[in-house]
């Protein structure tokens, strides 16, 4: 039998990308060393993820007219992700990031632009085929319409017999109260480590102990702090813990976050526990640390 899809719902945009030597100091003149269009988004780069591990994903996203779109849906075909559910909006503008990564550290920089493109809405929502998914993951945004989304889905999986039930995750990567709501939806909620520091943990563990008590009964919080690895806890409330994957030398940690979300919410889906899943997103997330782009990470 055909294996059902995972959908991403999120942001897709473009990454124009500037590759330096070095961060470059005010008033400065700098010489680039390459420089590229790429496809962005959180959850737009988490689908480039799935379809690169061979998981039949779709993307869910707002999309407005132009050059850059066109770049972006090419992208996306030439990934195999399913567009059935974008949402146009002829009379916005079209989201870009200016990105600088230095080669030197493989740290980035961003200068992110949408001005106003709407997100998508829980009405946008309704016109999605339930039966269509195994998984269905919130990259966290308009927080109370994508609570309304999660709520269509447990109605749904109420109705339905186990095996055909729609698991669900979330990720809450901005420290802002609006998105804090969503801890309290989804089978899994991804956690940022800038989040965790504006709650005033210092470490994953921390986190994922601190925050447990936020999400639902029976979900699990999963919490990735860089060079530290990723920590979880789980329903039966045992700390799970990863080290991380490093490469032999950091080139690119753009989308890293986005990459580990992906691997991790696949290795779930297929059966795998949740050690085994928060093993494989930290070193599928450190495959990608080591190339530019996605390409290299299988």
């Amino acid at each position: 039998m055909e294996e059902k899809r995972i959908l991403c719902i999120g942001l897709v945009c473009l990454d124009i990308i500037s590759v330096v030597d070095v961060y470059p100091a005010e008033d400065t003149d700098t010489r680039c060393l390459s420089q590229r269009w790429q496809r962005g988004g959180n959850a737009s780069n988490s689908c480039t993820v799935l379809s690169l591990l061979g998981a039949p994903c779709a993307f869910m996203g707002s999309l407005a007219p132009g050059h850059a779109a066109d770049f972006v849906l090419a992208d996306l075909r030439r990934y195999a992700v399913e567009l059935t559910h974008l949402v146009s909006h002829p009379e916005s503008s079209f989201p870009t990031s200016i990105v600088i990564i230095s080669a030197s550290r493989g740290t980035r920089t961003i200068l992110h632009t949408n001005r106003n493109l709407p997100d998508v809405t829980a009405q946008d929502f309704e016109q999605v085929d339930l039966t269509q998914y195994k998984w269905i993951h919130w990259e966290g945004r308009n927080a109370a319409e994508q609570v309304k989304m999660i709520q269509r889905v447990e109605e749904y999986n109420r109705t339905c017999p186990a095996h055909q039930r729609v698991s669900t995750s979330v990720e809450v990567e901005k420290p802002r109260e609006e998105l804090y709501q969503l801890f309290g939806y989804g089978d899994v909620v991804f956690v940022s480590k800038e989040v965790a520091k504006a709650f005033g943990f210092h470490s994953a563990p921390e986190a994922v102990k601190g925050l447990h008590s936020r999400v639902r009964p029976g979900a699990t919080v999963i919490c990735a702090w860089a060079e530290a690895g990723a920590d979880a806890l789980g329903p039966d409330g045992e700390l799970v813990h990863s080290d991380a994957f490093s490469p032999e030398t950091i080139v690119d940690t753009l989308g890293a976050g986005d990459t580990f979300n992906a691997a991790v919410l696949l290795a779930l889906s297929r059966g795998q526990r949740l050690q085994e899943a928060l093993t494989f997103g930290c070193q599928v997330a450190g495959r990608k640390c080591g190339v530019h782009g996605y390409d290299g990470i299988v």
